[in-house]
């Protein structure tokens, strides 16, 4: 898979999204859900060390069972600045899916990807810099506006920019449950992306993929460390 370069400074990491942003592609329907091989990814960070932690969890799609992961563990090389993450957690993220010996036909990112202030989240990035179909599934809304969807399973609204495009859809996952905020990251629909969210959270609010990734990636990070970690369950 293609490495990710660590911009200089601010200003050459948003000239960066930038021109890959213009690289991604919304006119495939992706994967259909159900079907072969799914990568969940998320990270974990150790801020007092500047570490940060990548998991790489692989399920097949049909059965929801792991059938590889791999971490990675490796320094935080770009500061926080918002709507730049991605530059935080690329590096380790990609070097945990080159550890895989097989090739996913999806990403999940526990993150976003076209809900984003810039439209180029970390499943765009990610998409646009491995080839691989990848869609966002978020835990909290971000920069966007949505009407609270139906109370049941598979009720969905539009998630809205400011200047009012609609950048993903807020998706209940659950009966009841708080919803989920899917959008697309790269070669992949929304209504796909959402069938897929769906598909992978046959019992809990939040999607296997990321659940696993999750408890993978701190696991990663305790091991390497001994401390105590962070992660994005709680941010």
């Amino acid at each position: 898979m293609t490495s990710a370069k660590t911009p200089a400074d601010e200003a050459e990491a948003k000239a960066v999204q930038d021109e890959l942003r213009g690289r991604v592609v919304l006119t495939e329907a992706g994967p259909p859900p159900g079907e072969g091989l799914i990568a969940g990814v998320d990270v974990a960070y150790d801020d007092e060390r500047d570490l940060v932690a990548a998991a790489a969890v692989v399920l097949d799609a049909a059965t929801l069972r792991v059938v590889e992961e791999a971490t990675s563990v490796g320094r935080v090389s770009f500061p926080y600045v918002p709507g730049l993450l991605a530059f935080r957690e690329l590096p380790t993220v990609l070097a945990a899916l080159d550890a895989l010996t097989v090739t996913p036909g999806l990403v999940v990112c526990d993150g976003y990807g076209l809900a984003h202030p810039r439209r180029f989240g970390l499943a765009c990035h990610l998409g646009v810099v491995t080839g691989l179909p990848a869609i966002g599934i978020a835990k909290n809304p971000f920069t966007f506006t949505y009407e609270e969807p139906g109370a049941r399973r598979g009720d969905a609204s539009p998630l809205r920019a400011a200047d009012g495009d609609v950048v993903g859809r807020a998706l209940r996952t659950q009966d009841g449950i708080k919803p989920v905020y899917v959008s697309v990251g790269h070669r992949v629909s929304l209504d796909n992306a959402c069938a897929h969210a769906l598909a992978l959270s046959p019992r809990f609010r939040l999607p296997e993929t990321t659940r696993n990734a999750d408890s993978l990636c701190r696991r990663a990070l305790r091991e390497a460390t001994g401390w105590t970690v962070s992660s994005k369950w709680s941010r």
